[in-house]
């Protein structure tokens, strides 16, 4: 049984991850976060330790030793709570994006090599059985195919009041949320060429992208009213759909259970990690800024 340690312990994605720790048969020793709202551990590990202060926090899982750090807090501060956990001495799983800015990822292989462990991060997205299916498809084809894309998910206005509303907390409504849709493309299409942005509000942003083997158009969303009629009449918050040379493939059916699936993978050794996940940072990163 391999022992864990969390930041982010209040927030949203934070209880599938708890969820993922009972689920592969292992140990949630300490919690960390600012907020007191930590009700949701009764359900997978009232046992463990919480904390508000990240000193407190660190010194404890040095002291106990712990085999990994689940980070689920903000996007800013990933770099430091990953930082946090190689120098106890764990391994790191986390959240999407791994970080915000691309110039941290060089650190991040360092921190590998110098403490001997291992970082990798949830892209749960790919695991779903359509991109599975789509994935061995389009295996040894160098066909070009034409791309549409949309990934729509409605939120309400406390997401623009929240850091997942500011670029310099979060990476934007590209890399909060359009991590998962260009982590996609580019592993199933290949490297970036070129990039365009067609539109950018504070709730949506358009563009197209050329792959190495796709010409892509694509939306990214929050906006209620960007919703397609379909999705409105079965009173569904999310439209998230790839259509490839016409044919139409939704990435909303069978999400259930898919961050325990990603834990299982990291467990065994495998899972993305930085090299994986660095096309789509950058990508992200550039997006935010033309």
């Amino acid at each position: 049984m391999q022992t864990f340690a969390l930041t982010g312990a209040a927030g949203y994605v934070a209880p599938r991850h708890m969820k993922a720790i009972l689920d592969t048969g292992n140990s949630l020793v300490a919690v960390l976060d600012p907020h007191d709202t930590l009700g949701v551990i009764d359900r997978y590990f009232p046992d463990a330790e919480c904390f508000s202060s990240e000193q407190l926090f660190h010194q404890f899982i040095q002291q106990v030793g712990i085999d990994y750090l689940s980070v689920c807090s903000p996007n800013h501060i990933h770099f430091q709570h990953i930082l946090m956990g190689m120098q106890s001495g764990a391994h790191v799983i986390c959240e999407k994006p791994l970080v915000i800015n691309p110039a941290q990822l060089e650190q991040l292989q360092e921190l590998e090599q110098v403490h001997h462990r291992h970082i990798k991060t949830i892209l749960q997205l790919r695991l779903l059985p359509a991109v599975q299916a789509i994935r061995n498809a389009l295996a040894n084809d160098s066909t070009q195919h034409v791309v549409d894309v949309q990934y729509i998910t409605s939120r309400g206005k406390w997401y623009h009041h929240s850091w997942k509303g500011q670029d310099q907390l979060s990476g934007g409504l590209v890399t909060n949320i359009g991590i998962h849709l260009f982590d996609l493309l580019i592993w199933l299409f290949g490297a970036v060429e070129d990039v365009k942005v067609h539109h950018r509000n504070e709730s949506s942003v358009q563009g197209e992208l050329r792959l190495e083997r796709a010409q892509v158009s694509w939306k990214l969303s929050i906006g209620a009213t960007d919703l397609p009629t379909s999705a409105i009449k079965l009173g569904a918050s999310t439209f998230r759909a790839i259509r490839i040379d016409g044919q139409e493939c939704k990435l909303d059916d069978g999400l259930e259970g898919l961050h325990t699936q990603c834990y299982r993978e990291i467990l065994a050794g495998n899972g993305p990690g930085i090299t994986e996940t660095a096309p789509s940072i950058f990508l992200c990163h550039k997006i935010l800024h033309i």
